[in-house]
């Protein structure tokens, strides 16, 4: 939908495009600055496959700091942004025939990755009753002796929903039951929070669970550094080391300059991760009520990230559509907005919206959207 938007718009037409996860606050100004400043210094040469050692600490600082997880830097393994980190697991740990269970919706990669790793993905379907997060019961009756690893991404693209400290230790106590699974805890959207308890991984709440859990994470959404592709994972080094070799077979280090900015994002004032935080807030709060009150719209309120995850599932049908696709489709031409369908995540009938755009922008889309499904 964002390249089709963008056909679009190079064909002259007046496109809004709600398609993209990726903020539109530019990179902090003492990010920026590190990165120069590493040019100046001549830091343009390779770097260790897994991360420059003071990236490497970084991490491991705001691991302990944040996230009350310790690691040793043979534990930490830098990336290509998140996703790489995450496909680098799959790689290392995966074999033909295991299963990974992913719930839905879920981030569009992940199947596909399982799938290029040889493995099964196991898809645990949920719905707006239960916030779209699974439960222990689902979960436990799930689970087969080819269960090899759970995917968790809190908060969640595409529906902005969190895990709350008591579904982790829930979740965490089945885990426990099951000793071989592993645990992918994709926390990539962790500053965009505002849930009445803070941010909390799976291995503080279940610290049982850290010696086969793998956190992954990076500097992309948080300090709006999504074109300097750095993503990190910490984990038992055993399966840390195994990343590393298959990094180290196919692109090697990340980008030494973005290292240097991530180390400064990470190591350095927060404070802008709390502002950005603030300004996406402001946009959930109005436009989750404004698609609510859409006639066949039904649209529960987030706790993270940008996403709306919109249940289209009365207008689809109002209008005599097929599907959430035709919806999409729909929606790009009558009201040029581009939006993404649910059924890319898993959940057919919804349709994802992203608010990191303004607040201007975003009251213009509906204002379009309502007027396309009048017409």
């Amino acid at each position: 939908m964002s390249m089709k938007a963008a056909e679009l718009r190079a064909q002259g037409k007046d496109i809004i495009s709600l398609s993209m996860g990726e903020p539109d606050f530019d990179t902090p100004e003492h990010i920026r600055s590190a990165a120069i400043a590493a040019i100046h210094a001549g830091q343009t040469r390779y770097t260790a496959v897994d991360g420059t050692p003071g990236l490497k600490k970084a991490v491991i600082d705001k691991l302990e700091r944040d996230n009350k997880l310790t690691y040793e830097a043979d534990e930490v393994l830098v990336s290509n942004g998140a996703k790489q980190a995450i496909y680098n697991l799959l790689q290392a740990t995966i074999n033909d025939g295991d299963e990974v269970l992913i719930p839905a919706p879920y981030w569009v990669s992940y199947p596909d990755m399982v799938r290029l790793a040889d493995g099964e993905p196991v898809i645990l379907s949920t719905s707006p009753k239960t916030d779209y997060l699974i439960t222990p019961a689902q979960l436990a009756a799930s689970i087969t002796d080819r269960t090899r690893m759970i995917m968790l991404n809190s908060p969640s693209n595409p529906t902005g929903q969190v895990y709350s400290r008591q579904w982790l230790s829930d979740i965490g106590a089945v885990l426990l039951e099951h000793p071989r699974i592993l645990i992918c805890s994709d926390d990539i959207y962790e500053h965009i929070w505002w849930s009445q308890e803070p941010f909390a991984s799976i291995g503080e709440v279940v610290p049982e669970l850290k010696q086969r859990l793998v956190v992954v994470n990076g500097v992309s959404k948080g300090y709006a550094m999504t074109g300097w592709r750095i993503g990190y994972a910490a984990g038992p080094a055993a399966i840390i080391k195994e990343m590393r070799k298959v990094q180290g077979q196919s692109t090697s280090n990340p980008c030494s300059i973005s290292q240097a900015a991530a180390e400064a994002a990470l190591a350095g004032d927060q404070s802008c991760v709390a502002e950005m935080c603030k300004a996406f807030r402001k946009r959930h709060d109005w436009l989750v009520p404004a698609l609510d009150a859409l006639p066949g719209i039904n649209c529960i309120p987030g706790n993270g990230a940008f996403y709306v995850f919109a249940d289209c599932s009365g207008v689809i049908e109002e209008l005599g559509l097929k599907d959430d696709l035709a919806l999409a489709e729909h929606l790009l031409e009558h009201a040029g907005v581009a939006t993404v369908p649910g059924t890319a995540f898993g959940a057919a009938g919804h349709l994802r919206l992203s608010f990191a755009c303004d607040l201007e922008t975003l009251q213009s889309a509906v204002q379009r959207i309502e007027q396309a499904l009048k017409s």
